[in-house]
C-alpha cells in the first residue's frame, strides 16, 4: 500500500467497491470503481475511489478504453499514479487484449472470413498511434499457421514490400496470405497509397503462386476487407 494511501477499509460502506461488487455483482461497478479495486489505495489526502475518477478523465477520450492508448510514462504523468499503480494498469489492460483475443482464437484459426479475423486484431490493433502492417500466413485448409508484423510505419504510413511479405511467406511455406493494417485515424477507408500496395502484392503472388485472399484496414472498432469490397476481385 502506498504511504499516507485511504484504504477501501476507510470509506463509507456504501461507497466500497468490493462490498458493492460482492452484493451485487462486478457488472453493477461502474468505470471509476472498477478502476479504484485495481488502484486498491488512494494518494495523500485522497481516496482510491477520487483518484480513479481522475484517472478516468486523463485517460485519452476520458474513457476506460483510453488505458490502451497509455504509456508508463503517460499514466506516471497523472498525479496519484505512480510506478506500481501505471504497472498494474497497464497489466490491466493487456489481460483485456489477450481475453478479447482468445475468446475468437480458435474461430479464427480455422475461419477466414474477414469479420472474424479482424475481430480477433481489433483489441491488439485498434488503438496504436502508427500504422503497422502485419501478415497472416495461411496453410492448405485457410487456417492462420502465423503471424508477424513486418512493418511499423508513421501515424498515416507503413510500407510493406511486396518483396517482405513474400520472403516470410515462403520461409513459414504458405499456401495463401492474408494482410491487415491499421489507421490510428480510427477510419477504415482504404487509402490511395494501400490500393496501390494491395495490386503490387497481388501481382507479385499470382508470379509465385501465393495468393494475397484479403487485405483487411482495421479502424476503431470499424474494419474495411479489400476483398468484401471488391478490390481483389
Amino acid at each position: 500500500m502506498e504511504k499516507n494511501g485511504i484504504t477501501m477499509r476507510e470509506m463509507p460502506v456504501s461507497e466500497r467497491p468490493y462490498e458493492k461488487c460482492e452484493r451485487y455483482g462486478a457488472e453493477c461497478l461502474s468505470d471509476s470503481e472498477l478502476l479504484a479495486v485495481i488502484l486498491r489505495t488512494g494518494s495523500s489526502g485522497e481516496c482510491s475511489t477520487s483518484l480513479a475518477k481522475r484517472l478516468l478523465l486523463s485517460l485519452p477520450g476520458k474513457c476506460i478504453s483510453g488505458l490502451f492508448q497509455s504509456s508508463m510514462e503517460q499514466l506516471q504523468e497523472i498525479k496519484g499514479i505512480g510506478r506500481v499503480k501505471a504497472i498494474q494498469l497497464l497489466c490491466l489492460a493487456e489481460i483485456t487484449k489477450r481475453m478479447l483475443r482468445n475468446h475468437t482464437a480458435q474461430e479464427v484459426l480455422v475461419c477466414e472470413e474477414p469479420c472474424r479475423i479482424a475481430a480477433y486484431y481489433m483489441p491488439s490493433m485498434r488503438f496504436l498511434e502508427t500504422e503497422q502492417v502485419r501478415l497472416l500466413v495461411l496453410n492448405g485448409r485457410n487456417a492462420v499457421v502465423s503471424d508477424k508484423v513486418i512493418s511499423n510505419g508513421s501515424f498515416n504510413s507503413a510500407f510493406a514490400s511486396p518483396r517482405e511479405v513474400y520472403y516470410y511467406a515462403l520461409k513459414h511455406k504458405a499456401v495463401s496470405v492474408i494482410l491487415l493494417h491499421n489507421h490510428p485515424s480510427g477510419d477504415p477507408s482504404p487509402s490511395r497509397e494501400d490500393l496501390v500496395l494491395t495490386r503490387r502484392i497481388v501481382q507479385a503472388g499470382e508470379l509465385i503462386g501465393i495468393p494475397l485472399l484479403d487485405h483487411i484496414v482495421i479502424g476503431d472498432n470499424r474494419y474495411v476487407s479489400l476483398k468484401e469490397s471488391g478490390y481483389l476481385s
